[in-house]
């Protein structure tokens, strides 16, 4: 710093009704409820298994590897400006292009088929070079050097076979259509973290680990190949004309020096850490903003799927139900920030104290501020989601980029001198130019005014709610600890009630908490299974 209820889809469309027909509202909502369900799904069995198997990682490789492994993982996630970001692009032009004709939409593939093919020697390159110097930027013992550089080789090999699969996962989504891969990508969470168990267990290190993401990797890939060729029935490879390749690739660059923006501004956090004071800080910062970074998780891949529904919007030029939308998802992920940073901040030691031992535990203030800086995040994400559904993402990286140096300076200046709490206070710090730039840009993508008195007074009530339960949740972490897992379940669910009572009750307006219960509604009732008209 990448869940099984049975729901019922339905049929799959054909090509005369999707170039045909644009789909109605609640198809769209319900094409979004499910495709919400399948990520939270797969995101959730995830959690899982990392819940599982992290301990066993810790236990089996030490402190210092474990965090070595981790930094790895950021290392190898700086190497997705490389690629070229097709597949990104692929899945927000597929989501403006719902109704054009089969045509279209395959040499859209074709384009990014090519881009991707483009990249792979700079991939290749820039992989090879990280992966030889990865002992010295990990600071791993000198006996560590050839397995830290295998594992590394690994990861970069993992890359390129997960960029690979995410063209047709790309189709899906843009589509809408992400639901029709519930249970796969989930069962093959559950066989990742098998294979890294047993890595560990067998002694293999971390060159073990390494391989097992090539395995799913591959797994995944056939997988995403046989959905959208059973799903999406115009999906083929068109060769593209140079004007497509052109257009995808211009796209592609600025999504690409964005993702690197965001992977240096989110994954440079441990890589500051293990460079500044050691890989074993880097396991305890980890583990104690482990529950935060999985509630961001849901959280993003929540919104995520809505955005291919809010992109259909945007290129159907409905700006004002676009503008509508983004306040729904303001409100939301205001919530769901709320309610989920109170509950972490409560019951957040007493999780440590039973997963990996309270010699784990980074502390109260830590605790604080990386629950700040991840609902922090949640509003910058929600913002850059709309800004790239928009098809208008150079304004973003810019902004990006420059956010991306003042967190870095800061980051790195404030941990030397106070540790692990210097580098989140630098974190939150340096990323408030994205939080008041980002909702300027999605103003100009629609179009909008600026905020209006009430708007402002409505903004600066909710942030009084939410302070008003942080500062009840730190009270309750002080004076009160779960003894076990059954107990600090029930803590967790009973929190999870209260605060959102409370939450919904004093945070928003009535006509906005109205909305925001009719649109949870509505999403509830998108879940159910579709009469045969229904279906879309």
């Amino acid at each position: 710093m990448g869940t099984d209820a049975h729901v019922v889809a339905p049929p799959a469309p054909t090509i005369a009704s999707e170039a045909s027909r644009k789909p109605a509202a609640p198809a769209l909502t319900r094409r979004a409820s499910l495709t919400a369900v399948a990520a939270l799904l797969d995101y959730f069995v995830k959690a899982g298994v990392s819940l599982v198997v992290t301990p066993i990682l810790v236990g089996g490789l030490g402190r210092t590897l474990f965090g070595i492994w981790e930094m790895l993982g950021r290392i190898v996630g700086y190497m997705a400006a490389t690629d070229g970001r097709s597949t990104e692009a692929l899945r927000l032009v597929i989501a403006q292009q719902q109704d054009a004709d089969a045509a279209t939409r395959q040499r859209s593939v074709g384009a990014a088929m090519a881009v991707f093919l483009l990249m792979v020697p700079l991939v290749a390159l820039v992989g090879g070079t990280l992966a030889w110097f990865s002992p010295q930027i990990t600071h791993a013992p000198p006996e560590q050097y050839a397995n830290v550089r295998i594992a590394a080789a690994f990861l970069v090999a993992s890359f390129l076979f997960t960029g690979l699969s995410a063209i047709p996962e790309s189709v899906l989504r843009g589509m809408n259509l992400g639901y029709k891969r519930m249970g796969f990508q989930a069962s093959l969470s559950i066989l990742a973290g098998g294979l890294a168990a047993l890595a560990v267990y067998q002694g293999w290190g971390l060159p073990g680990i390494g391989a097992s993401q090539i395995v799913r990797a591959l797994i995944i890939g056939v997988c995403y190949w046989w959905l959208v060729r059973k799903y999406v029935s115009w999906f083929s490879v068109a060769r593209p004309a140079r004007a497509n390749v052109k257009s995808l690739l211009s796209m592609s660059v600025w999504l690409s020096v964005g993702d690197l923006v965001s992977k240096l501004l989110l994954a440079s956090d441990v890589i500051i850490l293990g460079a500044v004071i050691s890989p074993a800080a880097v396991t305890t910062y980890v583990l104690t903003g482990y529950a935060a970074r999985t509630g961001l998780g849901i959280f993003v891949f929540t919104a995520g799927s809505a955005m291919a529904g809010f992109g259909g919007v945007l290129g159907q030029g409905h700006v004002e139900r676009a503008v509508k939308l983004r306040s729904e998802l303001l409100t939301m992920t205001w919530l769901f920030a709320t309610v989920v940073g109170a509950t972490i901040l409560a019951w957040n030691q007493s999780f440590l104290n039973l997963w990996v031992g309270a010699h784990n535990y980074a502390g109260p203030w830590v605790d604080l501020l990386i629950v700040l800086v991840v609902s922090q995040t949640a509003f910058i994400r929600t913002d850059a989601y709309i800004i790239d559904a928009a098809l208008r993402p150079r304004g973003r990286v810019v902004i990006g980029a420059i956010t991306m140096v003042a967190t870095l300076a800061l980051g790195i200046t404030l941990t030397h001198f106070f540790g692990i709490l210097g580098l989140c206070a630098g974190m939150l710090i340096g990323r408030a130019i994205q939080s008041v730039a980002y909702p300027l840009i999605v103003r100009a993508c629609l179009k909008h005014p600026k905020r209006t008195a009430g708007e402002i007074l409505a903004a600066i009530r909710l942030a009084l709610v939410t302070a008003f339960l942080f500062a009840g949740a730190n009270l309750v972490s002080r004076n009160c600890q779960a003894p076990s897992w059954p107990v600090w379940l029930l803590a967790v669910g009973m929190s999870v009630a209260v605060f959102g009572a409370v939450a919904l009750v004093l945070g928003p307006t009535a006509e906005a908490r109205r909305t925001l219960i009719s649109r949870i509604r509505t999403i509830l009732t998108g879940l159910r299974p579709a009469r045969p008209k229904e279906a879309a």
